[in-house]
């Protein structure tokens, strides 16, 4: 295995690109302010490379003037900065599957951009962890997609609404962690050291398991609650 900085022409970002060897590939999209050696990604990565994919760290930064912008603005900034990189990891090796995996503000190009990519993307598993479900296009897109999706947000977190969750739990290709008392950095509140551990553990254990198989059910997506020990649906 062999992690590696590169810079692409084509943008001003680079990006980390660690060789598996593999023939399956997850690109990454962090936070605006929760990077890559943060834990969901440090242990988000580790799960990738166990999991036999290569993984892609794309190191975008944006100031505050750019993230306010109308989200439609956004996603095509975003989207045309790491096109260049995605297509340059593409023409390297013919991937025969892919992960999208993104936390907060790394959800945006991921469901307002790359998920609406028929001709790339149809088939590519989405993990988003702590969306930002406030924001309307989001939520109608993750509505409607037909993407096998794991979900992870906690109901502390400021963008948590239980009316979308309750609606997103209905849809088949749907797998939802909700975490009681996580915040947007899926810390329990008030701070517990042992539980927010606990709750990595489980985050990341079905996120293992996302990936390996399908999710798909007949009666509903998948809900699951990590503080209780039982799984139960909407």
């Amino acid at each position: 295995m062999k992690a590696e900085r590169k810079t692409n022409p084509n943008t001003t970002f680079d990006y980390t690109f660690i060789d598996n060897q593999a023939d399956k590939v997850c690109f990454m999209f962090s936070g605006a302010g929760y990077t890559y050696d943060k834990p969901l990604f440090y242990y988000s990565t580790m799960v990738m490379l166990e999991s036999e994919y290569d993984v892609v760290h794309i190191h975008y930064a944006y100031e505050k003037d750019v993230r306010n912008l109308p989200l439609e603005n956004l996603t095509k900034i975003i989207v045309n900065d790491v096109n260049p990189i995605i297509e340059e990891v593409h023409s390297n090796k013919d991937y025969k599957e892919k992960v999208l995996l993104g936390k907060s503000f790394g959800t945006l190009p991921i469901i307002d951009g790359f998920m609406k990519d028929a001709k790339r993307f149809h088939d590519s598993k989405i993990v988003i962890l702590t969306p930002l479900l406030t924001k309307e296009p989001l939520y109608e897109t993750l509505l409607t997609c037909n993407h096998d999706v794991y979900l992870v947000i906690g109901t502390k977190d400021q963008f948590y609404r239980i009316d979308k969750i309750n609606a997103l739990s209905k849809k088949e290709n749907m797998t939802l962690k909700v975490i009681e008392d996580a915040n947007h950095s899926l810390d329990i509140i008030p701070f517990h050291t042992e539980e927010a551990v606990e709750v990595m553990k489980e985050t990341m254990a079905g996120m293992k398991n996302f990936i390996k198989t399908k999710v798909i059910e007949n009666t509903g997506g998948k809900y699951e609650s990590s503080r209780d020990g039982e799984s139960s649906r909407f």
